[in-house]
């Protein structure tokens, strides 16, 4: 299993503290040596914010301030499962047990994730957003091509256990999903540290298999697309104070929400107060999307240090996979006879 690290997370809690990062009057942007925004820091993306607009949301962008504070009130209570997807969307039913239903762990036999991976300051909400999601404006997924439809049969048809090169690139320790570009919250270990020199900026997620983004800010050119990466390959320039990166030359395995080699993703970096930058990314990807679509989240300043990650190919499970892989073999051919 990865190393669970408990952390301290300055994360806004309470309805008016979900307004806190409005920038103040006196706030001035911080400034580098070379003149830049000061974008370095620790700093977390966490939240229950879903990515998709939930449907009883319908076509509402935004939750009202007494639903924010409700649901902050259930999903930062004692108990709370950080991992509960469906807490967002369901934490408000009126009922008490679809309410438990949708925050406590379902698996007593796991490892009790409301004590290993809650931090001190607990995961809640980061905005009244109902999605991450900002366009399209039904906070939903563009529509799939016929070519994503394709592409995701012959992923699904690839998968397996009867090999370690079927496996899932995450349990192989190859990449996460969440580890970008770009970059999406991911389920606990959830800072992101940014440091920078003049000419770079370096972004070094706390949970990633990958090492950290090097990006320069000169606006260079991208490598040849020949040359193919798990994170892609991505440049960087400065639109007045906005960080924008620029990431192309993905590979076929990288597979963001389905995507294929022909993915570009465009990043933008905002430091709007002294304790958030905005966040907001567009991806593009012909092959997948019938159209282009764009998240905006804060991420949220949050103490130190980062704690070294480990992830190690298959843990313990490989072995028993590539057993079990074996036995179905045996049983295949004893049955041919």
């Amino acid at each position: 299993m990865p190393r669970i690290v408990l952390v301290v997370s300055v994360l806004l809690l309470t309805v008016p503290a979900l307004a806190r990062s409005q920038t103040p009057e006196s706030w001035t942007m911080p400034r580098t040596p070379d003149g830049r925004p000061d974008l370095q820091g620790i700093w977390t993306t966490q939240t229950f914010t879903p990515l998709q607009r939930p449907a009883q949301f319908a076509d509402r962008e935004f939750l009202t301030e007494d639903e924010a504070a409700s649901l902050v009130d259930v999903l930062t209570a004692p108990g709370v499962d950080p991992l509960r997807g469906r807490a967002f969307a369901d934490a408000l039913d009126d009922d008490a047990e679809a309410r438990d239903g949708a925050t406590v762990q379902a698996d007593p036999t796991h490892y009790d994730n409301a004590v290993w991976l809650r931090t001190l300051d607990p995961k809640g909400l980061s905005s009244r957003r109902t999605s991450l999601i900002v366009d399209p404006p039904d906070g939903r997924l563009p529509a799939r091509t016929e070519d994503a439809a394709v592409l995701a049969a012959m992923r699904r048809e690839a998968r397996g256990f009867d090999s370690h090169e079927n496996r899932p690139a995450q349990e192989r320790c190859l990449a996460w999903t969440h580890e970008g570009p770009p970059m999406m919250p991911p389920p606990y270990n959830d800072l992101y540290q940014i440091l920078q020199t003049p000419g770079y900026v370096v972004l070094f997620p706390e949970m990633a298999n990958n090492p950290a983004r090097i990006i320069s800010t000169d606006d260079r050119a991208h490598v040849s697309e020949r040359i193919r990466q798990w994170p892609g390959h991505s440049v960087g320039r400065w639109d007045g104070d906005t960080l924008v990166v620029d990431t192309t030359n993905f590979t076929m395995k990288t597979g963001f929400q389905g995507s294929g080699d022909a993915l570009h993703v465009v990043e933008r970096f905002t430091r709007v107060a002294a304790d958030q930058i905005r966040y907001e990314f567009t991806v593009e990807d012909a092959t997948t999307w019938t159209r282009p679509w764009t998240v905006e989240m804060p991420m949220m300043q949050s103490e130190g240090p980062l704690y070294e990650y480990t992830c190690h190919e298959g843990n313990y499970g490989m072995r028993n996979t590539m057993r079990g892989a074996r036995l179905a073999d045996r049983q295949a051919a004893d049955g041919q006879r």
